[in-house]
């Protein structure tokens, strides 16, 4: 997930320093010392534009919990629960929506494993598709 971000935020932080040197190979009436001011402050916005939006992608990234932290928070959680630490639940978790899947000894563990993964921070919904065994 992070690797995308930042191929994101790279590919941002070139087009901008693209366009920035692209505007130093513009012909106009300037003397070169005129371009080159002008190209190094469109260099220095685009740092500045690039800068401001590692910002929010770090502040966006921040807000959001990370999908394989909130299984890992949901696994151990389930694992320390009495009526589940023995019954093996898969968890898997996309976009925060939590869904369960596997055995359950009984409908109430069924019901305790949701209010448990609903209870972790970044978990948006629970899915619970346990099946209750039998006996």
């Amino acid at each position: 997930m992070k690797s995308s971000k930042q191929r994101g935020l790279l590919a941002v932080s070139s087009l901008a320093m693209l366009l920035a040197l692209g505007a130093c190979n513009r012909a106009d009436d300037g003397t070169v010392g005129d371009r080159v001011g002008a190209g190094a402050a469109g260099v220095e916005q685009a740092a500045r534009n690039a800068a401001d939006d590692t910002k929010a992608m770090g502040a966006a990234a921040a807000d959001k919990v990370d999908d394989g932290m909130i299984t890992t928070k949901v696994n151990a959680a389930l694992v320390a629960d009495k009526d589940l630490s023995a019954v093996k639940i898969n968890v898997d978790t996309k976009d925060g929506v939590v869904t369960l899947t596997g055995p359950a000894p009984s409908p109430e563990a069924a019901l305790q494993a949701t209010r448990i993964a609903k209870d972790i921070k970044g978990v948006v919904s629970v899915n619970n598709q346990l099946v209750v065994k039998a006996g």
